[in-house]
């Protein structure tokens, strides 16, 4: 079975040179709720909602101020974790609506 990073490598154009997937925001929202998923399991998904993604930056909502506070702490963690994940420096910071 193949991994997420595997199957987001990079592709070798018709020229022969490598190029970057084009990330959407849908395979963004879905790394960062696996890596809430792993970190704070099911109550972690309940409790943050990607909003959107613009310019580097994830925007999640929250229930209510103590898990935005538990995002806010751990936000750099989490962002080094998608990014690994993803196999590229997609994501720079999470933004808590």
């Amino acid at each position: 079975m193949k991994s997420l990073k595997n199957l987001l490598q990079k592709k070798i154009s018709k020229d022969g040179e490598l190029q970057k997937n084009n990330l959407d925001e849908k395979t963004i929202f879905f790394v960062f709720k696996r890596v809430i998923q792993n970190e704070f399991g099911n109550l972690g998904v309940e409790n943050f909602q990607p909003s959107y993604f613009s310019r580097k930056t994830i925007f999640i909502k929250t229930k209510n101020p103590a898990w935005a506070a538990e995002l806010w702490m751990n936000k750099e963690k989490i962002v080094k974790k998608v990014n690994q994940e993803l196999g590229e420096d997609a994501v720079g910071k999470i933004k808590v609506q």
